[in-house]
């Protein structure tokens, strides 16, 4: 499955990155140089807007007589998730301040006054800003100083800043992008657990994403995050605690984060949270082998033992280590969910001894295999482990674990990168809670995917108009010397098929807009009639396959349409000059061709996402017809402790759900796996253009 396209707020932070990106190549500094400052730039600008949100509340509060009309004190500001920011710490203050080459020295006091108003940030905001020249520093300033920026809310910030952290992720800004876990397998995993009260311990926090998207978890039931957890973190490297503090403040949250020496979980636990936690999540190293045996082997958070030593007198593989202290952290009914080399789930020797005692908890949930190439630095398939401590005392799940191999899941972001859509996320979430006879949430599902197909097919009715518009448009512009006398003519047989698609176009849009506006009609009624059980979803989702048929063969028609019109005026121009005749309004067409392609991707796009829908809810009810969990070839298994110690303890789940029945992909579009390959080898040469550039740059810095 291709990636979106890029829509709204995508578009923006792709914008914005662009913008940053090219000063970094630009300058002599390398990632791991600019990408501190940029982060820091980002925050003073959420802080700025955070503090002008915050005083528009404390006047209207004032006017309203809900608050006294006094002088102002910093809990006025921080009840409402703000700093009280001084004027010269200002985002929009600094750059308005004189340019006399200080800017540097300005910014950096501005980030020490946040420091000091704000205790968790103390010591780690970027205060290097001086290194910059002022011209180079007032254009990244600006770059974050646009119109829509300045209104933006913390939602729109946060997103920002974990755009910007991916993307320095993927230059390997800093210790080979492990500060950054992708969001698709943090989602999943948040999706999975729910951490939604008490206690929520990341022993290795990396830049935090863990706690964040936590938040929005909470958020989008309704409850403040504050309200409901607190959040506590380790991590042993200083730079990425302070990204995790950064990106705290940024979606207006706090946290517990120790770094540093303090923090190594191996040795000590620094929070001293065994058996305190309600949930633990976090992306481990993987595979260490340097842990000191000798000073773990009686840590209480070790109840299966040491998974073995080696000769040294070191612990063969960490993996384990790691296993043992997650589910140490848990009380009683604590859930938790973490990354995971492959290679544990189905490790020999001392580590299958611990496996064993692990699942003879009861502990074990769930498992989910993940390919490879979801980590920007890693090309290495992963898994996903979860815990769930309840599931111990209920003897009907005690001993049952579910397998669900996902590997087949995923969709293509870039040549070498792949993720989880949103989409996906829910439906591997969907399978969970009919693990847990959740039935009213799969079907809850089932009905958003297609209430939303419904809603995209009446809302393409826009977009397509707007290419049928264009096309007109661009028709009438080139017709007067379409209709040349000349013998031959090589635009006959070009303008001949384009006037026959635009009126067969015309014919199967009004068609569209009547089926979208039958299907709205048929699911506005059935929610009249209450709520839909699993017949009438599945009866709505029939009946919402010949929309999507028609999104499918509409599209073929658009592209076909929009290029015969790009072949007709190619071919008026490069074999007729066209450019020579008084017929020929050389600039109109021009425009008007531009606006076609735009209107055409545009209408594809609306098909698209119409189709989409469909096909989510088809994938569910495929899979599971009856809205209740069934092993499914080659996806997902229940098993249970007899059949995973007759499998020599193994955790992999590609070991039982077997091999998944190979699929037609009746969709495959030959033109998109052209774009796509040029996509990816244009990436390739922008990346050597950019590393030339660093060489020859180098090595004047050598000359000099």
């Amino acid at each position: 499955m291709t990636a979106d396209h890029l829509t709204g707020i995508e578009q923006f932070e792709a914008k914005l990155w662009k913008a940053a990106d090219n000063l970094r190549a630009n300058s002599s500094l390398a990632s791991n140089e600019y990408f501190m400052p940029i982060l820091g730039l980002i925050f003073l600008r959420h802080a700025t807007n955070r503090y002008y949100e915050a005083m528009s509340a404390i006047e209207e509060d004032k006017a309203s007589g809900r608050m006294p009309d006094r002088p102002l004190s910093e809990s006025d500001f921080t009840r409402r998730r703000a700093l009280m920011l001084p004027k010269a710490a200002r985002y929009d203050v600094l750059l308005k301040m004189p340019k006399d080459g200080n800017l540097g020295a300005d910014v950096t006091a501005a980030m020490e006054t946040v420091e000091d108003r704000f205790a968790p940030l103390a010591g780690q905001l970027p205060k290097d800003y001086e290194r910059f020249e002022n011209d180079v520093l007032e254009e990244m300033m600006r770059t974050f100083d646009s119109e829509p920026l300045r209104t933006a809310s913390g939602d729109v910030f946060g997103r920002i800043y974990e755009y910007f952290l991916a993307e320095f992720s993927k230059l390997g800004a800093h210790d080979k992008g492990e500060f950054f876990t992708p969001p698709s397998i943090v989602q999943t995993i948040v999706n999975v657990i729910e951490p939604d009260n008490g206690v929520v311990l990341d022993p290795a926090c990396g830049s935090g994403g863990m706690f964040v998207q936590s938040s929005h978890f909470i958020e989008n039931e309704g409850e403040d995050t504050m309200e409901r957890v607190t959040f506590y973190g380790h991590e042993k490297n200083e730079t990425t605690a302070r990204l995790s503090q950064i990106n705290l403040a940024v979606h207006g949250l706090e946290g517990s984060i120790r770094a540093g020496n303090e923090a190594i979980t191996y040795y000590k636990d620094p929070h001293e949270l065994a058996g305190e936690c309600d949930f633990v999540m976090a992306n481990p190293p993987f595979n260490v082998d340097e842990v000191d045996a000798e000073k773990v082997k009686g840590d209480p958070r070790l109840p299966f033992g040491l998974p073995g030593v080696n000769k040294a007198k070191k612990v063969s593989n960490a993996n384990y280590l790691w296993l043992s202290y997650f589910y140490s952290y848990l009380n009683e009914s604590g859930r938790a969910g973490v990354v995971m080399s492959s290679q544990a789930s189905s490790a020999g020797r001392d580590e299958a001894k611990v496996r064993q005692k692990l699942v003879e908890t009861g502990a074990v949930d769930v498992m989910i295999d993940i390919r490879g190439n979801f980590f920007y630095t890693r090309t290495v398939p992963c898994q996903l482990w979860f815990f769930d401590r309840a599931k111990e005392r209920d003897p009907e799940r005690a001993d049952r674990v579910l397998m669900l191999d996902a590997r087949n899941i995923h969709r293509k972001v870039s040549r070498a990168i792949f993720d989880f859509s949103p989409e996906q996320q829910k439906n591997i979430a969907a399978i969970v809670w009919l693990y847990r006879g959740q039935q009213d949430r799969f079907l809850a599902l089932v009905e958003s995917y297609l209430a939303q197909a419904v809603e995209e097919g009446q809302a393409a009715d826009e977009p397509l108009g707007i290419f049928e518009k264009a096309l007109g448009k661009l028709i009438d512009l080139a017709e007067p010397f379409a209709n040349g006398k000349r013998e031959p003519d090589p635009l006959a047989e070009t303008w001949k098929d384009l006037i026959s698609a635009q009126g067969a176009l015309s014919g199967d849009i009004e068609a569209f807009a009547a089926e979208a506006a039958a299907r709205a009609a048929d699911w506005e009624q059935g929610e009249n009639g209450g709520a839909r059980d699993n017949a009438a979803l599945h009866a709505a989702c029939e009946g919402l396959r010949g929309m999507a048929e028609r999104c499918r063969d509409l599209t073929q028609q658009i592209d076909l349409a929009a290029k015969l019109a790009g072949r007709a005026v190619d071919t008026a121009v490069k074999e007729l000059d066209a450019r020579e005749s008084d017929l020929w309004a050389n600039a109109d067409i021009n425009k008007a061709r531009k606006a076609l392609e735009d209107a055409r991707a545009g209408a594809v796009e609306a098909l698209r996402r119409a189709r989409y829908f469909v096909r989510q809810a088809d994938w569910l009810q495929e899979r599971f017809p009856e809205a209740e969990l069934r092993d499914v070839e080659g996806l997902v298994k229940r098993v249970d402790r007899s059949e995973i110690e007759a499998h020599d303890w193994s955790l992999t789940p590609g070991r039982y759900v077997g091999v998944a029945p190979e699929e037609e992909d009746e969709d495959f579009d030959f033109e998109e796996a052209l774009r796509s390959i040029h996509n990816d080898l244009k990436g390739l040469n922008d990346q050597a253009a950019e590393l030339a550039v660093r060489i020859a740059r180098n090595f004047e810095g050598l000359g000099a």
